[in-house]
């Protein structure tokens, strides 16, 4: 499903999805209600709308879908987002940020990813301005961490599971739950989306 509140954009959209293989558009719409009406009444396997749109917006979607236990990967396609939006946007369970400004090749390549579980929650270099409080989030997180918790919560943010995560550092799967407690109880949050996000604040913020 396709959703934007500018129709040359999401005729375009449409027409790029529509035309490869494997894509098949369910719905396209125009604002924020019909959008979501749309992943109650469709379910479609990924919904990929803007931020600011009529109605509700992207981030307010998302927040609905997560209340309500919808099923679709939800993508976020837009032209600029903040830091604060980002951490939002995966608290609320987004499966990814796809910037406007990329190739069609690309998107369709980023959403083939999705489709097979993987979360894109990153931004484009033009984007990465680090405040005075990201730094200090990062700092945190590097300060209270070890290095295998920086280590195992850097995978997190590729959208690895425990199991996988376990093959790649040869440690079992308990091991990284354990791990994982730990990282959750010292930064203070409750699940994975939230702490992919704070990986992503502390990977741009060191660079």
């Amino acid at each position: 499903m396709t959703a934007d509140r500018h129709p040359v954009v999401l005729q375009g959209l449409t027409n790029v999805l529509g035309a490869m293989n494997g894509f098949k558009i369910v719905a396209s719409c125009r604002d924020g209600r019909s959008c979501i009406e749309a992943i109650r009444r469709l379910t479609p396997d990924i919904a990929i709308f803007d931020i600011p749109m009529p109605g509700l917006t992207g981030l307010e979607i998302l927040s609905v879908a997560n209340s309500e236990n919808l099923r679709t990967r939800l993508v976020l396609f837009t032209a600029s987002i903040d830091d604060r939006e980002l951490v939002t946007a995966a608290a609320a369970g987004a499966y990814g940020v796809i910037m406007k400004e990329v190739a069609p090749e690309i998107l369709v390549q980023s959403l083939r990813q999705v489709a097979h579980g993987q979360r894109l929650l990153q931004l484009p270099p033009s984007n990465r301005v680090a405040s005075r409080d990201n730094v200090a989030i990062a700092e945190n997180v590097l300060s209270v961490l070890t290095d295998r918790e920086r280590q195992i919560m850097r995978l997190v943010s590729e959208g690895l599971s425990n199991k996988e995560i376990g093959r790649r550092l040869s440690i079992t799967d308990g091991t990284i739950k354990v791990h994982l407690h730990h990282v959750f109880q010292k930064l203070d949050v409750s699940n994975r989306t939230v702490l992919a996000a704070l990986a992503i604040l502390t990977e741009r913020n060191r660079e």
